[in-house]
């Protein structure tokens, strides 16, 4: 039977506490529509010439609009030109947002023509502009025109003071999932497990297990026991080629979504050995995270006597990642010699001479 694993697995995440807060600026939003009547006589009129809005009132403050059609001078008299100004005599600054637009045939604002901003107004600063709303041809030729009249609408937002509400998010504390611990104490204690596992060669060592489980983790085991494949109703399982320790771990994984605490126990020559063994098993039974974490632990004990049959694993199996790494090992390390006189690598090149190959052009290149 295999051990009970106590310690969590590596997915498993901490308990999260929730809160949330929200920014806001408190604002008061009020509009103006300015129409030019009689646009042409106005446009007559000559450059400088201005136009003054009536005085309209916003969150307790009092604006103007004065338009300039023909711009301020000879040299802007193809630019329409607007101030915006506070007519208050205010003992604080006033922050606000603007949108000054002109209005279309059918009273929608300009997209490209106008002028947005935010500013402080005061005493000393009372105005902005003159700003340029755009060119006249260009508003002309948009149509902004009808009936010998302009619209200009003007957007004010009285910025006040921002603020900020903590929202406290009513929570119960929730213990983190022991769902693997759960299945490892069903693993060890073998309650209703319908399949007996035979492995090694010999006599080898028995195993039990629970079909539903295996079938659920692995698509090999799910085909096996629940596919058309002649001897899937066997209650009793011989497997020849695969070491006990190794599938012993396996049945840990597919129970506990980990890898055996023992591995981090064992001297590393045995515990490289192992992953060695278990990544072969888990390519073979469709365990892709179990194959992940092994090549990561085969990454992290590549050296001199491990990198060649690690290397024919990482081929083998299509491990690119793991196989990089072993390249990138004896590349730079400019340790091939060495390399070459471990059993390792003539296992290597015996196994896998297409690598021997692009191994040595690495390190002649």
């Amino acid at each position: 039977m295999a051990s009970s694993p106590d310690a969590p697995p590596s997915s498993s995440s901490e308990p999260l506490s929730y809160s949330s807060s929200t920014w806001t600026m408190e604002k008061v939003t009020g509009m103006h529509r300015f129409k030019i009547a009689e646009y042409k006589l106005v446009r007559a009129m000559g450059a400088g010439w201005s136009v003054r809005s009536g005085i309209f009132n916003v969150g307790g403050y009092d604006w103007s609009l004065v338009c300039h059609p023909n711009g301020t001078s000879e040299d802007t008299a193809h630019i329409f030109f607007v101030v915006f100004g506070l007519e208050n005599d205010v003992a604080d600054s006033v922050k606000v947002r603007v949108e000054i637009v002109f209005l279309d045939e059918n009273g929608e604002p300009s997209r490209f023509l106008g002028d947005r901003f935010v500013q402080e107004f005061s005493r000393s600063h009372p105005r902005r502009g003159p700003a340029p709303l755009g060119r006249i041809p260009h508003l002309e030729a948009a149509q902004f025109i009808q009936n010998d009249c302009l619209t200009i609408q003007c957007t004010v937002s009285i910025l006040k003071s921002p603020h900020v509400q903590v929202l406290k998010t009513p929570s119960v504390a929730v213990p983190p999932s022991d769902l693997h611990r759960q299945f490892g104490r069903l693993l060890e204690d073998g309650a209703g497990t319908d399949v007996t596992f035979q492995v090694g060669a010999g006599g080898g060592e028995a195993f039990s297990a629970h079909r539903c489980v295996l079938a659920a983790r692995s698509p090999v085991f799910k085909a096996k026991f629940f596919g058309p494949m002649e001897g899937s109703s066997a209650e009793r399982v011989k497997i020849d080629d695969i070491e006990p320790a190794a599938f012993k771990a396996l049945l840990y994984f597919i129970y506990s979504d980990s890898l055996p605490p023992q591995m981090e126990e064992i001297d590393e020559e045995s515990a490289v050995s192992m992953a060695q063994h278990l990544l072969v098993a888990a390519d073979r039974y469709g365990l892709e995270r179990l194959k992940i974490l092994c090549e990561d632990k085969l990454c992290r004990g590549i050296d001199v006597n491990t990198v060649a049959t690690t290397l024919a694993i990482a081929d083998q199996h299509l491990c690119s990642q793991l196989k990089a790494a072993c390249f990138d090992f004896v590349v730079s390390s400019r340790i091939l010699t060495a390399v070459m006189e471990t059993d390792g690598f003539e296992h290597l090149r015996m196994s896998c001479p297409s690598v021997v190959k692009e191994l040595l052009k690495k390190v002649n290149s």
